[in-house]
Formats: C-alpha cells, sequence, structure tokens
C-alpha cells in the first residue's frame, strides 16, 4: 500500500495531463490502481472543502429550546408524537416531531430528536434499508415513551414503503431471518402506536437521508418546522394507497410439510359408517359382506362372526400397522413397538395379534383367556367395545368392566380407557357423579355487624311439629327461632299455626320484646314469603305521611334459595340444639301448651348463656363472653343483678353499667371469638364455576335416584366472591332454583335422552 501511494504522489507530479479513457488500455495495472484511488482522495478532499466552507454560517442557525409556547399547557391541550423513517442506499434514519394542539385547535410543531446510520457495507435492497430505518423510528418511540416527561397522548410513525408497512401487519414468523427478527423487534417496541404511510414529498426524513446544506437549513424547511400537513386535521395528512401490495417471494420463509400418509383401503370404509354402538357397527359390517343385502336383512351368526373378525382386524392393522407386518413376515416385532412385552404372537386362521405371554402351557382353560386379542385404547372400535360391556353390566365400576374386557381383549392402557369413558358416559354420571361444592364463602356483612345491638341482623327459621294436650285432644304447635347472626344471641317463640298470620303475630311480638331489625334472613318457606307479601302491602297502603315516618325502620327481607339448608348454617344449628335440649327434657309425651311455652324460654335461656368462642382451662382468666353478657348484662340469667351503691341516681348508674358491659362484651367478642370465624372448616376447594346452559341433575334426597330430575342451566347467580353458589335450572319448560350443592353436572345428553329421564 505504502508503494501504492508513492507511485500515486509520482501521478499528481509527472502526469498532468487530464485523464481520458481511451488512455485506461495504455496504462499499467498499477498506473490504473493509482489513478482510482487519486480519484477518490480527489472526490473527498473537495467535499471536505465544501463542507469546511459551510462552517461559517452554524452560528446563524438557531433551534427553539421549548417544545410548545407557554400558553399551550392549559387544560384541553394534547399532544402527538410524530416519528418519520426513511431509507437510501447511502443513509437511513428517523426524525421525531412534537406536535401541540391546544383547546383552541391551534397547532404547533417542535423539532425532538433525529437519529441516523450509515447503510451496511454489505449491499442489501431499499425495502430492507427502509424496514432498518423503520427500527430505527421504532427505537425512538421507545426512547421518547421512557424519556419525555410531558404528557403523550398519541405516537404515530411514518414510512413511504408500503412494503414495509405490509410487513409490520403480518406475522414475523412468515420471513427470513433478516426480516423477521426486525420485524418482530418493531412490533414489540411500538405495540400500542400507530403506523402510516407518508409519500416522499411530505416526508422530512428524506432530508436526512439525502442530505442538506447548512444554507438551506436558515430558511423555513421542514427538517426544522416540521411537515406542514401536520398543521391541519387528520382528515388533511396523507393516506395509504389502493391495493395491498403483494408480499416479496424472495423475503417469504419456506414452507416444510411433516407428516405422514398411510393408505389403507379399509380405514375409509370404516371411517364412513356412522356407528354409535357396537351392535349397529356389526350389522352394517355383515351388510358390507353380504353385498347387495335387502334393507330389512337379519344377518346370520356365522355372518356376525366373519364381521366381528373383519372389524377386529381392521383395528388392529389402523391400530399396529408395523406390527401387523412384523408378524405376518414371521419376523419378530421391533424394539421400540408397545407390544414388546405382550410377546405377540399372530393368530394364522383369524389373522389377529394375541397376546403371546408366558401361559402359552396353561391347560384345562379356553384359548381365550390365556391368549387374548391385542387392541388399542385409542380406537373408535375398542371405544364401542367399552361402551357394550358398560351397558351390558348395567354401568357398573370401572374395575369390573375392565376385568369382563381383559377376558377376551387386552386392551393397552385398558384400565384408564374404561375410566375415561365412564367419566364422559350419562348414566354412569347419573348413578356416581356428585355435586361440586364451590369454596366456602365470606362472611356476609350480616355476620360482621359489630357495635350494633343485638337482632340488628336476624335469622328465623320454624321447627316442629309438637304435640300439647287441649282438654282430651292432642294439638301440634311450631316453634321459631331467631337468631341474631352477630351475636349468636337466641330468641325462641311457639305459635299455633304455620301461616301467615301466626307468623306475623309472632314478628310483632319479636320486635316488642327485642327491637326491629334492620334486617332478616330465612328460608323459601310459605309463611315467610306470605309474611312479606303483606308487610310490603300494608306499608304501600299507609299514608305519605306515615311511610316518611316508617321508612326508616323497615325490615328488609332476603330469601335463601330453596333447599339449601347450609345457606343459614347458624340457626340450622340452633334448630338442632333446641330439638336436643326439648328431646332431653320432655321425651314423646304430649305435655299442656303451658308447659312447652315455659320449657322454651328455658332452653333460650340456656342458649343464651352458651359460650362464644373457646373456652380455657385456666382458672386465672375471666369468665367466657355468652350472648347474655348483651343483653342481660352477665352471662348467666340465673345469677343476680349488680348491686348499686346509694350515692348515685338509679337512672345514672343502670345507663353507666350498661355502656361499660356493652363496651366489655364488644371488646371481648372481637378478641376471642371474631378471629377463630377466619379459617374455613371445609369446602377449601374450587372447582369450575358451573356454565349457563350446561346439563345438570337436581339432588332429590326423598326421591331415589334413578328419578332425580335433569334439565339445563339457564341462569347463574354470582355471589359477592365471584363464585356461582346458585342457579336457576329449566325442566320440561318450569324454572327452579337450587343451590349448586344440589346440581349435579352432566355430559351432554341428546334431547330424547331428557325427555325420557322427565318421564313420570
Amino acid at each position: 500500500m505504502d508503494d501504492l501511494y508513492r507511485h500515486v504522489e509520482r501521478l499528481w507530479q509527472v502526469d498532468t495531463v487530464p485523464y481520458r479513457p481511451e488512455r485506461e488500455v495504455t496504462r499499467s495495472k498499477q498506473d490504473q490502481q493509482a489513478i482510482a484511488l487519486l480519484e477518490t482522495k480527489t472526490g473527498r478532499t473537495e467535499a471536505w472543502s465544501c463542507w469546511e466552507a459551510e462552517l461559517k454560517h452554524l452560528p446563524d442557525i438557531t433551534m427553539p429550546r421549548p417544545y410548545a409556547p407557554a400558553d399551550s399547557h392549559r387544560e384541553g391541550t394534547t399532544r402527538q408524537v410524530h416519528i418519520f423513517a426513511d431509507a437510501s442506499e447511502k443513509a437511513y434514519g428517523a426524525v421525531a416531531f412534537l406536535r401541540t394542539e391546544d383547546n383552541q385547535g391551534k397547532v404547533h410543531l417542535s423539532f425532538v430528536l433525529a437519529r441516523s446510520r450509515i447503510a451496511p457495507k454489505r449491499v442489501h435492497s431499499v425495502p430492507r434499508l427502509e424496514l432498518c430505518a423503520a427500527l430505527v423510528a421504532a427505537q425512538l418511540a421507545s426512547t421518547l415513551k421512557k424519556e419525555l416527561a410531558l404528557p403523550v397522548h398519541s405516537t404515530v410513525l411514518w414510512s413511504d414503503s408500503t412494503t414495509v408497512l405490509t410487513w409490520l401487519h403480518s406475522q414475523s414468523c412468515r420471513y427470513k431471518v433478516f426480516v423477521g427478527s426486525r420485524v418482530a423487534e418493531i412490533q414489540e417496541l411500538t405495540e400500542g402506536f400507530v403506523w402510516r404511510y407518508v409519500d416522499s414529498d411530505n416526508n422530512p426524513a428524506d432530508d436526512l437521508t439525502r442530505g442538506k446544506t447548512l444554507i438551506s437549513l436558515l430558511e423555513p424547511n421542514r427538517w426544522s418546522q416540521g411537515p406542514t400537513f401536520l398543521l391541519q386535521g387528520p382528515t388533511t395528512w396523507p393516506e395509504m394507497p389502493h391495493g395491498i401490495p403483494p408480499d416479496d417471494a424472495a423475503e417469504l420463509r419456506k414452507g416444510t410439510f411433516c407428516g405422514s400418509t398411510v393408505t389403507s383401503p379399509d380405514i375409509a370404509i370404516l371411517q364412513d359408517k356412522t356407528c354409535n354402538t357396537w351392535q349397529e357397527l356389526m350389522d352394517a359390517t355383515a351388510r358390507e359382506l353380504h353385498g347387495q343385502a335387502p334393507p330389512i336383512y337379519s344377518p346370520t351368526a356365522e355372518e356376525y362372526r366373519q364381521a366381528e373378525v373383519l372389524i377386529l382386524q381392521r383395528a388392529q392393522k389402523q391400530s399396529f400397522p408395523d406390527d401387523c407386518a412384523q408378524l405376518s413376515a414371521g419376523k419378530p416385532v421391533k424394539t421400540s413397538s408397545r407390544l414388546l412385552t405382550l410377546a405377540p404372537v399372530i393368530d394364522t386362521s383369524i389373522d389377529l395379534i394375541r397376546v403371546g405371554g408366558r401361559l402359552r402351557r396353561l391347560e384345562g382353560q379356553n384359548e381365550v383367556t390365556p391368549h387374548p386379542i391385542v387392541l388399542d385404547a385409542s380406537h373408535p372400535v375398542t371405544r364401542l367395545l367399552i361402551k357394550k360391556y358398560d351397558q351390558d353390566l348395567k354401568h357398573p365400576g370401572p374395575e369390573r368392566v375392565f376385568a369382563e374386557l381383559r377376558r377376551t381383549y387386552w386392551i393397552i392402557h385398558g384400565r384408564e380407557a374404561v375410566r375415561r369413558y365412564q367419566r364422559s358416559c350419562v348414566d354412569c354420571q347419573r348413578w356416581r357423579a356428585k355435586p361440586s361444592i364451590p369454596k366456602m364463602a365470606d362472611l356476609p356483612t350480616a355476620r360482621l355487624q359489630l357495635h350494633k345491638p343485638a337482632f340488628h341482623a336476624t335469622g328465623m327459621d320454624c321447627f316442629g311439629p309438637m304435640l300439647v294436650k287441649v282438654g282430651r285432644r292432642h294439638e301440634k304447635r311450631w316453634g321459631l327461632i331467631f337468631k341474631c347472626l352477630t351475636t349468636r344471641a337466641v330468641h325462641l317463640d311457639l305459635i299455633r299455626n304455620m301461616d301467615t298470620d301466626a307468623f306475623l303475630m309472632a314478628l310483632r311480638r319479636f320486635i316488642a320484646r327485642r327491637g326491629t331489625p334492620s334486617e332478616l334472613w330465612s328460608d323459601h318457606g310459605t309463611n315467610f314469603k306470605g309474611g312479606e307479601k303483606e308487610l310490603r302491602e300494608a306499608f304501600t297502603s299507609m299514608c305519605p305521611t306515615l311511610q316518611s315516618q316508617l321508612a326508616p325502620r323497615k325490615i328488609k327481607f332476603n330469601f335463601n334459595p330453596p333447599a339449601a339448608p347450609h345457606f343459614g348454617g347458624v340457626w340450622e344449628r340452633e334448630v338442632r340444639a333446641v330439638k336436643s335440649a326439648l328431646r332431653t327434657c320432655l321425651g314423646t309425651e304430649p305435655i299442656h301448651e303451658d308447659v312447652l311455652s315455659t320449657v322454651l324460654l328455658e332452653v333460650e335461656a340456656i342458649l343464651n348463656s352458651k359460650p362464644l368462642g373457646y373456652v380455657s382451662a385456666d382458672l386465672s382468666d375471666v369468665d367466657p363472653v355468652t350472648p347474655n353478657s348483651l343483653l342481660l348484662g352477665r352471662p348467666d340469667g340465673s345469677l343476680p343483678q349488680i348491686v348499686y351503691p346509694k350515692s348515685e341516681i338509679l337512672s345514672r348508674r343502670r345507663w353507666r353499667h350498661s355502656q361499660v358491659l356493652a363496651d366489655q362484651f364488644w371488646s371481648r367478642f372481637i378478641r376471642d371469638y371474631l378471629p377463630g370465624l377466619q379459617t374455613r372448616q371445609k369446602w377449601q376447594a374450587s372447582p369450575p364455576d358451573l356454565l349457563e346452559k350446561s346439563v345438570v341433575m337436581i339432588t332429590e334426597p326423598q326421591l331415589p335416584r334413578a328419578m332425580w330430575p335433569i334439565g339445563h342451566v339457564t341462569k347463574v347467580h354470582r355471589s359477592d366472591d365471584g363464585h356461582i353458589r346458585s342457579a336457576d335450572v329449566d325442566i320440561k319448560g318450569r324454572q327452579y332454583t337450587r343451590p349448586v350443592a344440589r346440581l349435579v353436572v352432566l355430559p351432554a345428553l341428546p334431547a330424547e335422552v331428557t325427555q325420557d329421564s322427565h318421564k313420570d
């Protein structure tokens, strides 16, 4: 290279004759290389001189520091970042502008950032260079999103290459590595941004790739001030040309097909038959063997035997094609075969693969038992066989069906295949499936009404009947229990009849003794529903003045779904305790009504003296808190009342003492009892929620399981925690609301099966 430079200097000094192409043939190779280097050096020198001459204009070029005027930071101002990308054979890059529009529609554009790159030394196509420019624009957008402190409402990226825009709206896996990797990176960086088309005449990034002199930058230009179309509304911006450009076939990744094709004349025959049972498949195959059989045709026993052998042959050839070929040729199966451990052999009499095994010398048994026919669990013929045995055995457990199949057939992974079928069998699920109970719900608000009076939120239920003596006859009486959902206090009453009037009278007695509750919870008893209706009608008929006075005291009724006693487990458990106490005290003999009322009140006092939470065995601990601590001011109603000193007024003493007792009750209630409600004792799993249009069976303990009704879910009721805990079920046109704990989800079944199951 040094010699070449010395040769150039010699030519520079000696050869003063201008270079002409016709003289090239007379020059040596070294002279030609020297002249080429000399011309390159001369061109670079001239370019350097031109660039150096322009530096005197550099101090005259100014760029405004603020992105927008000071008065544009008012409310209603929108800001957009617009990034333009372009490429040429020499360079590529991108330039960003900030578009600010105030609430009066005035638009201001400002230059933000630009980035340029020299084109790679390796020659690339123009679409590839445009893609590189789009990548630079995407990187600029990502940088501005992180670094720009101003709130930006949207980001728009522009390119004048329709090919690049087509690539960016396609999947990156369709293209080769160069295009695909850059498209994937651009899509990741510009997620949520908008790509648009701009023609070259309006693209300011075109100045970046072609170059611009300092003198031209002194005048108003699109590089420093942005393109003029951004000063107008979006409706005037450039649009994509009509017609989608075709994909560049040179950049598309070549597709590769991976697969195998097996041609068998028997496969098409078996696939054409839509048989739902084993008997239908046997009949269709027997007709096929008979040829031109009439529509009403009864095959013989021999034809059925031939049809069964043909079905099994086809199933084995489809499931084990390589093994059938090996065994038919008298060769052992391959070491990779699924039948290797079975030591399979070919039965030459019927051309079927049987299990060889180690029981060949078994005597006194049928040949079918030690050498069953091999079948694949995934084949449809195997599923029809399992269905046949399951129906013939009246849907027993999977082990019973599998044991019966094993006598004749050896199904690979057969036990799991039987279980898989029975999970989708409607009859099997009707006899064995259980309801899927959702996770135990959080405590409702009614259970956590702290620092409220007793019976603020109350649950109620009826129990009985109980026999009483009225003269010489016996009559029935029912008990009515009111349970405070927060303090666990109990109120018992006796009613003569299970009707609306008796319930309303008992409710008035309860309000007179315990105060007006805020809400009442109950099951769907007809007396409770009637009570709510009559109360609502009476309240509506009152005059407006009385309505405004009674509105704050209106009782809210809440009903649990029918047949859902676990929804009211708080008071259902107390009903059990009351019944146990009455059974212990009274037995089964009828008594007088006065005695029964007295016993109920004593049972109420016993239940209200029951400790809440854990009772410590330490003598130094204080007495446990009970509902009577809030109701009576002492843990047990049998204890004497407190004696007040004579120095204080009676009303003041009682009021102060009641306040102290209430504060002590709630402090110990929160400390000792409330934490015990945190854990879930059961129903801890979260099975999938019930879906609409699911086929379900309603459990009815009073009926045999075979008579349980089947319907489909029309509406689900979602609880506060998001789980489905009750649903509406349509059965023969009637709607039933039931809890999920009473619904058994079944596989989808045909309409005729549903109609048969509804018949009386």
